[in-house]
This record gives C-alpha cells, structure tokens and sequence, in this order.
C-alpha cells in the first residue's frame, strides 16, 4: 500500500513538473527561442505519421482483408476532419467504424 502511494506521489511530482518547466524555460516577454517555434510547428506531424506507421504495422495486404477495414477507417477519419475540422470527433469517428468494420463486416 505504501509503495503505491509512493509511486503514485512521484508520478503525480513529475506530471506537475512537466507542466511547470515550460513556464519557466520561457517566461512572459521572453522570446521563443526559433528551434522550439519550429519544433512546435512539426512534431504534432511527426508524431501523427509515427502513429499511423505504428498502427498499421500488422496489416497484411496480401491476405484478406486485405487492409480494407483500416483503409476505409482512415478515409473516414480524413473525410470528417476535412468536414468539421474536429480531431477527436474524426479519431471517435474512425474507431468506431473500424471496431463496427471488424466486428460485422470483414469476419476472420
């Protein structure tokens, strides 16, 4: 029980540390330095591809389905957020489809 407080105490330290440090790495009135203006610009990108690449890791496109389930989860989650410009509403969208896809539609 002590070691959960414990680890629980340190998670909830370092959680509020990382939310503080950048208020003090880069005070009001304080120019941003350009390497974190670009970061900012091309990481929430990276990270987006990343993901995509890790999803979709263990696909086989030569068995069926085929990657139809994904494919079409992802022109969904493209389609709504082209439409209302929303991420969680697209990434809601997409899961849900995918998860009806793979559950009714394409049966293993």
């Amino acid at each position: 029980m002590l070691h959960d407080i414990i680890l629980v105490l340190i998670m909830a330290a370092v959680t509020a540390g990382l939310r503080f440090v950048p208020f003090v790495l880069f005070p009001e009135g304080k120019p941003i330095p350009k390497l974190v203006q670009r970061l900012s610009r091309v990481l929430p990108c990276a990270v987006m591809g990343m993901l995509l690449i890790y999803c979709l890791k263990g696909v086989s496109v030569i068995s069926w389905p085929f990657g139809l389930p994904e494919l079409i989860a992802m022109v969904i989650v493209a389609a709504c957020y082209v439409w209302k410009r929303n991420t969680l509403i697209s990434i809601l969208a997409g899961t849900l489809s995918y998860m009806v896809l793979i559950q009714t539609v394409f049966l293993s």
